[in-house]
This record gives C-alpha cells, structure tokens and sequence, in this order.
C-alpha cells in the first residue's frame, strides 16, 4: 500500500495520453551510442550523457567510458528491463574499473512538451575486497534556440548540494534539471596530500562551455580537455620525485569555472565504494516535483510491469524443453530490452552522391539521373531525421534499412505502435524519384563512427526491401483482431499499475502501445498515408533494378519480370546485404535470385495494402505482377541440373548460364514462403537445408555450403558464419507454411523446424551466457559468437524464435 500511495502522484500524468500516445516516445535512451546518454526525439535539442573513469591511478582517465567501443574491455552492458515508453534499468559491469553500473530511467509523461524523466546513476564493487574508486561526469548540452543556465551558487572549491540547471527552448520549453546525491555516498577523503585539497573534497565539481552548434556530441573532448589543463596546475609543486604525487582523485577534477553564456554543462563526482545519485528532468508545463523517492518506487513498479507484460507476450513454450529455464527468460528479456534500448534518434545532413556507378552500371537503361546531377559529385543534403533501431551500440549505431525491417517484427510484437511510428519515419525519406539510401548516417556524430569509404550513398543503389515485412506484420495483427473483452476488462493491463484505471478515465499504457490496432480509423488512415510513398519506392525497384531477359535470347513467360542489384564491385554486392557471397564476375546481364525474390514479396506486400485500403484496381495489377515474377523465378532460376536456384550471368560468348552456389542464396524462394507446399523443389531445398556437409550445422544454418572451395575463405563475412535473420526466416517459413500446410514434405518440414529451432536457441543463449553478449554472427563450425557485439539488432530475433511469434 505504501508503494502506492507514494505513486498517486504519477497516475494522472502516466495517463494522461488518451489520443497522442507519441508523447510518451519524446524522450528516451535515443543515444544508443553511449553507454548511457538521453534527449528528446527533437532535431538541435537537449542532448546529456554519462563519462566515468577509475581514480586508482592517473592512467585511468586516458580510458575514460563514454561511447559504446568494441574494444572497452567490458564485461557486458544491457538493459534488462527497457520500455521506449516507460523506462528502463541497465547494468555495466567493468571490471578494469571494479565497478558495477546500474542505470534506471523513469518516464513521466504530462505537460505539453513530453513530459519528465528521472535517473538514478549508482554503482558498486565487483570485488568487494579490493577498492572501487569511481568519478563520474554527468553532461547537459543545449544546441539550437534557446539556453541553460546554472542556477546553484558558484564555488572555486566545488558545489555542496545539488546542482540545479534550468533552460528553455523552442520545443521542449521551460524545464530544470536537478543532480541529487544519494544518502549514502563517500566520497574520496585520503590519501596521498589529503589535508591540502580538504577544501574541495567530497564536493561536486562543475565547468560550463560556450561550443560551437551542432558540438555537443563532442562534449567528451572539451570536458576531459577541462580536467587535464587544470590538473596540469594543481600538479606542478608536486614535480618532485621525492615530494609524492597526490591522491588522483585530489588531481583530475573539473575548474569549476562557469562560462557566462555557457551551452554545455558537466557535473564531476567522486566516489569511494558504493555510491548514488539521481538526475531529475522537470517539464515546467506537466508542473510536478519529482523526487529519489518517486523514482525509487516508480522503477520497482515499473519492473513488476514490464516482468509481467514480457512473460505474457513472449512466453516460452512447455513444449521447448531446457534446464535453464530461468536463464532462458532473462536472456530473452535482455535482448528485448537491448533491441528497443538501442533505438536512436538521428537528425543531420547525409552524403549523397548522384553520379557515382560502376562500369556494368553505366548508360544503362535504367539509370535516371540526368547530366546535371552526374556533374555534382558526393554533396551534403537537407537535414532529415529518423527515429530508428541500431544493429549494434558499439559498430553500428545509426539506421541500416535492411536491417530494419527484421527489427520491427520484433519491436511491433512488444509494441505495435512504435514499430509503426520508426516505419513511418523510414517512408518519410522515400525521395520524389522512390529512393531511400540503404545507409542512414545522418549528422556528423553519426558520421564520426562510419570510415569515409562508406559514407556516401548512391541514388541507384537499393537494399532489400525488408520495411515491407513490418507492414504485412501489421497488417496480420489487424486480420487476427477479433471481438472479445479487452485487457482492461480481463484484467491483464500492464500499465504501471492495476488501479490506475480506477483513478482515470484515460487509456492505459497496453492501449497506447496498439492505438492502431484498436482504431480502424486510425490503421486505415496509417496504411492510407504510407501507400503511395511505397508505391511510388516499389517503381523504384522495379525501374532501377531491372534485369535483361531477351537480350541473351533467355526464355520466360514474363518479359519483364528480371532483377539485378546495381552497386556491386568485384568481389562484393553490398546492396544485396550479402556484401562477400559468391556471385560470379560483375555483368550487365546478371539476374539475381534473392533481389527477384524480394520483389515478389515487395508485390505481394503492395497487394496487401491495396486490398485493406480499397484500391482494387492497384491490388489486381499487383496480383499480375506476383504471379509473372513468380513464373519467371521458376524459368530463369531454377537449375534442373543442380537441382537449386541460382543467380544467373552471362559467359563471353554471350550466352545465360545458371551460377549456383549453395547457400542462402539458394533458399530464398524457400525463405520468403513463396513455394507451394506441394512444390517438387521443396523435397531438394530441404535435403540441401538439412545436410551436414552443406547448410546444416549443430547452431544454425551455415550461410555458403561447407562443401564449396570458398567456405571460410577471405573476408568470410558471408562464406559460412550464421546469421540469425536468415535462420529466423527458414524458421518462420517451415513454421508458418511447410509445417503448417498439407502437402508431401509436412512431416519433413516439422521435423527439420523442431531441430532447428533448438540448434539455434541453444547456441545463441549459451554464447551470451559464455561471453555476455550476442552477436552480428556465429561460427560455423564452433558456434562461437563473431564480429561485432553487441549485436542486439536481429540477433535479437531469437526472442521471437521462442516464442513462436512468425
């Protein structure tokens, strides 16, 4: 009871979301680059974030943590709770620091500009018998209109009590910010010349910076900067060897000087042991107080909520048996967590470069840019801005549109419209012409973590058209919508709290999250707003990326129907998203297997939508296209002599000869569920799927066939390691359809899922328990997770392989 007379306070604002449920997605954890870092869904805002380094010694600082590295020497960092709406809760643990990290975000919607938030930063030792000396550096930064201001007193000795900012700007309007240490914090009082710098021990230090705009990204540099220039002063009568360096804890500290005009902040503390402290964000308009108390209660609520809310929407099987049952449902919180804590917020310029193609790309046909635009060269464009979820927070932190897709299935099950709200700001990029670059590296802090060769995008170049995936998604949820009592009236509300539907009149948290899916007015009008921007990008791929059928005297009932990726170099095909896959030297009459396949079901996506919305004439004209693509994937790729699909090329004699290589490229009619059950291709799909000396393995299946010259070979990228979205795929086709339908192979097809899908589950579980992380990839013949980590974008999708949610 007390727990909840102490969050009265906040039910009215948790509530308060009755028709924009976006308000509760203004703030959030949108710098997935950072360990730790928090603004508002709003282009030159307030941007803040989380630096600590060890205070043992005076090298500690040269590794101070802020942005996510491949190379930190963590032991791991996730989120194990993450709402985008509600909050979240992260632990890091860094053993090179001895310090355990615990992150706890709490929202609170109200007012008109997106509510509040809280944060308690606190730590403690990994091992308790050796010291744990931690400073920590809390940042806020305001680009654009507006300001900040620093309202506790100044002190050239540090700050006692709490640190008080408060600011305005255009979007976010009056709002204070508090830094409030917890009860029971020690801070470094001995050491080595203790009794000389009494004066500024134990306090809190502070320095403000007048940067440039658009600079705060850069904080890290100017904020140690600071610290080093003035432990360059305090140092000096310590010079001598015989005298003794002091404590650096006494050294390494911010001026605490206050520039007037100041548009960044940071607040240094130290710490000796176990320690906390609490950032409190307060919106003048929601016109509350929050306080270590709220928060504290609010984020056990919310844990309660969110334990309860996972355990319903993605709950494990009886039929999948394993000893590590608890395990297994942590592991799959965490990544859950992981993939929606990793959704960023990006706004800024990109690189595009309308003229560039290579030489099997030139004059061709298809190619429509004119001569003014070939002359330009890379540019920058107009500023956009994309809300989207990251790969990985270390290697890959801005939006990849193949990638996304798989994201949002993932996303829409937990939270319907969010996966919307991030796919509608991926169409909001489609161009006039239908493209939208494959790469989102919007801005320079973006751009910071991206090599300059792959910076520029070209407007010719395509990706897989995965966004398709999370409409037809949505439009499923929609068909498998029936009449029945809410959650409310069952009594299954997760908001952060079973009363609150007493106190309120206003939806509840579970409705915010599917106003789409409980509006027909509403998810009419979304695919309404989405449909011609797709329709005008699906002409995009059908104009650009057509193959050549009766220029090499090829044979098919559809003369149209043919597609190559634009792009590729020598040795690679980027644009597939398959960047090393074998594919035979570069032509201007290639056909590729997968890009043909994606189109089918970009088609049938499109057919979808045009049936929800009433255009029953689009709808038929898509109907013909499907069913001319799928004709010609039969006559132009399918290799009776090897018994798969394959790519198609040219020789020098000009004459159409199949490229097979086995691996996934060989399954994607098989992947995208575009073969009859009673296809006789399935029989040998299956058997190559299912063979050892080929895809299958103990952990997955195996991108290029162990038996082929090239398996694990260069780069190796895509020559054999296991790729989770591809698994999931295979797994979702044999579930959904081969399984599930009548037909000669349904036995086989049942069989082949239950195997795989353990192979999988198990060996992703058992290399995060091993290691801490998951992956981008796994090895093909160990199983061991490779590249980069954490791989919390479609790895994540094991969740969903769980669950059984296809």
């Amino acid at each position: 009871m007390r727990s909840l007379l102490l969050l009265l306070p906040l039910v009215p604002a948790v509530l308060s979301e009755a028709v924009n449920g976006s308000e509760s997605l203004v703030w959030g954890a949108y710098r997935p680059n950072l360990y730790f870092g928090l603004r508002p869904r709003v282009p030159q805002s307030l941007m803040t974030g989380l630096m600590w380094f060890g205070t043992q010694n005076y090298q500690s600082i040269s590794k101070t943590r802020h942005t996510c590295e491949q190379g930190d020497g963590l032991d791991s960092y996730t989120w194990t709770n993450y709402d985008a709406r509600e909050g979240g809760i992260q632990i890091i643990k860094d053993s090179l620091n001895n310090v355990k990290l615990t992150t706890e975000l709490l929202k609170v919607p109200g007012g008109d500009h997106g509510g509040s938030w809280a944060a308690r930063i606190k730590g403690e030792p990994i091992n308790p018998d050796i010291p744990s000396r931690i400073s920590t550096i809390f940042y806020a930064g305001l680009d654009g209109l507006g300001g900040i201001d620093m309202e506790s007193e100044e002190n050239e000795n540090g700050v006692d009590g709490p640190v008080v900012l408060t600011g305005s700007s255009v979007d976010l309007d009056e709002f204070t910010l508090r830094i409030v240490d917890g009860p029971d914090n020690s801070g470094v009082l001995n050491g080595a010349h203790a009794q000389a710098f009494a004066d500024r021990s134990g306090k809190t230090h502070v320095a403000g910076f007048r940067i440039p705009p658009g600079t705060i990204w850069q904080a890290k540099d100017h904020i140690l900067q600071n610290i080093i220039q003035h432990a360059q002063g305090v140092i000096a009568p310590y010079r001598d060897p015989s005298v003794g360096q002091p404590d650096p804890s006494f050294v390494l500290q911010l001026s605490d000087e206050v520039y007037s005009g100041s548009s960044l902040y940071a607040i240094q503390k130290f710490f000796d042991g176990p320690f906390q402290f609490d950032v409190f964000f307060e919106s003048a308009s929601a016109k509350q107080k929050l306080t270590s108390t709220t928060l504290e209660e609010g984020i056990k609520a919310f844990k309660t909520s969110y334990d309860t809310r996972f355990d319903k929407l993605f709950p494990i099987p009886p039929s999948y048996q394993t000893s590590k049952l608890d395990s297994l449902k942590e592991f799959s919180k965490a990544i859950t967590s992981n993939l929606i804590g990793g959704i960023g917020y990006f706004y800024g310029t990109s690189i595009v470069d309308k003229g560039f193609a290579y030489e099997w790309d030139q004059d061709d046909d298809t190619d429509e840019q004119d001569e003014d635009d070939k002359k330009k060269g890379a540019r920058l464009t107009e500023p956009k801005a994309l809300l989207t979820a990251t790969p990985s927070r270390s290697f890959f932190p801005r939006g990849f549109y193949w990638d996304e897709g798989f994201h949002l299935l993932h996303v829409g099950e937990w939270d319907n419209d969010l996966s919307l709200e991030i796919l509608k700001d991926w169409i909001n990029l489609i161009d006039d012409n239908g493209w939208v670059a494959r790469e989102q590296i919007l801005g320079e802090e973006a751009r910071s973590k991206v090599p300059a060769e792959f910076q520029t995008q070209v407007p010719t170049f395509a990706n897989p058209p995965t966004l398709t995936m999370a409409v037809t998604a949505f439009i499923d949820r929609l068909k498998a919508l029936s009449p029945g009592p809410s959650e409310q009236e069952l009594g299954l509300d997760f908001g952060m709290g079973s009363s609150q539907v007493v106190m309120s009149d206003q939806k509840p948290q579970s409705e915010i999250r599917s106003r789409y899916l409980s509006d027909p007015e509403l998810s009419l009008g979304y695919l309404r707003s989405i449909y011609q921007p797709l329709k005008r990008h699906y002409d995009w791929f059908r104009r650009t990326q057509r193959g050549q059928i009766k220029q090499y005297g090829r044979k098919a009932r559809s003369r149209t129907e043919a597609y190559r990726w634009r792009g590729r170099s020598k040795d690679h095909v980027l644009t597939s998203g398959m960047d090393d896959y074998p594919r035979g030297p570069p032509h201007a009459g290639e056909l590729h297997l997968d890009l043909i396949s994606w189109m089918a079901f970009f088609t049938r996506t499109m057919r979808d939508i045009a049936q929800f919305i009433g255009e029953t004439d689009d709808a038929a004209a898509f109907i013909e296209v499907e069913k001319a693509i799928l004709d010609n994937i039969e006559d132009l790729h399918w290799s009776e002599e090897n018994q798969m699909y394959c790519d198609v090329n040219v020789d020098d004699e000009d004459e159409s000869y199949h490229v097979c290589d086995k691996g996934y490229l060989s399954l994607f009619p098989f992947l995208l569920s575009l073969l009859p059950s009673d296809s006789p291709h399935l029989g040998p799909i299956l058997d190559m799927l299912r063979d050892p000396e080929h895809l299958w393995s103990p952990y997955g299946l195996r991108s290029l066939s162990a038996s082929h010259p090239q398996f694990g070979q260069g780069e190796n990228y895509w020559k054999g390691p296991i790729w989770m979205q591809m698994n999931y795929l295979a797994l979702s086709a044999l579930h959904k359809t081969y399984a599930a339908q009548e037909g000669p192979y349904q036995k086989r097809a049942q069989e082949v899922y239950a195997e795989l899908r353990k192979n999988v589950i198990d060996n992703v579980h058992k290399e995060y328990e091993r290691t801490g992380y998951v992956w981008e990839q796994y090895d093909a013949k160990t199983g061991e997770g490779r590249r980069s980590h954490p791989f919390t974008g479609w790895t994540s999708l094991v969740t969903l392989i769980i669950s059984e949610k296809y």
